[in-house]
């Protein structure tokens, strides 16, 4: 990787901020030419993809000066070499829009993850800037991380700068792995973990149904089915009103819990998934009898999931609340 490369990489040029900064377009390529120190003169370019290159000229000399992208510098060489990159980066804090990561796949799938559960990347490692973490931010625990290795890392016998995510997902980790683009994981545990490259061979489609996986696995929140008569009370005309009910808690729930509604006869199906969103509440007149509050966020239609596809998860009668597989939950999410 080029010195100009390494400082560009995480982001994209704004053309217009190139030639506020004092560049001039010739043709397709936008050029740039400052004193770099006294009889050196360094030339920055820029095509229209937005890569950079550049030169550096002895003036004295009449000639390009190239020592200075000499691995493992020192002396003279070494003092140029800094006073270029200085350059560089005082350019790119002025044109750049910057992106967290390297590729267009791991900034559209960092995008696509803040969408929908509300969180950004944690950077933790000064050693790794460009090492992302996830948290499942219920349980606090990763479910994804974006990092930037050589690509030898993962595949042998090749090389180059990728990215790639880790995902935790569940006990089928060999079946994953037999997917084209998804690898044992690099880094983690290999037992439950796996590796992305993030080069479009998967689309973000695909990804983010991996990654629905990994933060449900990640999630300490337990899921539940209670059961209710509708001949008692109508719950399907109250969910018409408001998606947010009180019901009567029997079960030690917490807040982040998901609740799934069990009509009985004459439906014998889950027609409602909720989140607790408040747990524990005292009835005033009572120091036993409490309640919880449900904000409802998914509706089924009675033929999902009917008590005949109930049983295939072990769920042979619905008399009182009780918890649900993970595998339950993971359809019941979908």
């Amino acid at each position: 990787m080029t010195i100009e490369s390494e400082i560009f990489k995480r982001g994209s040029i704004d053309f217009t901020r190139l030639l506020n900064y004092g560049f001039i377009k010739e043709d397709d390529i936008y050029c740039y030419s400052k004193e770099l120190m006294k009889n050196f003169q360094a030339q920055i370019f820029v095509d229209l993809n937005g890569v950079v290159s550049g030169k550096i000229y002895d003036l004295k000399m009449n000639d390009e000066y190239t020592n200075f992208r000499i691995d493992g510098l020192t002396g003279f060489a070494s003092v140029v070499r800094e006073k270029y990159v200085s350059m560089l980066k005082d350019i790119a804090e002025h044109v750049l829009v910057n992106h967290d990561f390297i590729f267009e796949q791991s900034n559209r799938i960092e995008a696509l993850i803040k969408e929908k559960y509300q969180v950004t990347p944690e950077f933790l490692w000064d050693s790794a800037p460009g090492y992302g973490v996830f948290r499942n931010s219920k349980s606090n625990k990763w479910f994804a991380i974006i990092i930037n290795v050589d690509k030898s890392k993962v595949i042998h016998n090749l090389s180059g700068e990728i990215e790639i995510l880790n995902l935790k997902l569940d006990n089928k980790i060999s079946e994953y792995i037999n997917q084209l683009g998804i690898y044992p994981a690099y880094h983690m545990s290999k037992k439950s973990w796996v590796s992305i490259i993030l080069d479009d061979t998967l689309s973000d489609e695909d990804i983010m149904k991996l990654v629905d996986i990994s933060y449900h696995f990640t999630n300490d929140a337990h899921a539940w089915v209670i059961p209710a008569n509708p001949k008692c009370f109508d719950i399907i005309s109250l969910f018409q009103q408001t998606n947010l009910v009180t019901w009567h808690q029997n079960v030690h729930v917490n807040v982040g819990d998901y609740v799934y509604i069990y009509l009985t006869q004459p439906y014998q199906a889950i027609l409602f998934g909720c989140e607790v969103i408040e747990a524990n509440i005292f009835d005033q007149n009572s120091s036993t009898l409490k309640s919880m509050k449900l904000q409802l966020i998914k509706q089924y239609d009675q033929g999902d999931f009917s008590l005949d596809k109930l049983k295939q998860y072990g769920l042979k009668s619905i008399r009182s609340a009780r918890k649900i597989s993970h595998e339950l939950n993971e359809e019941l999410q979908k």
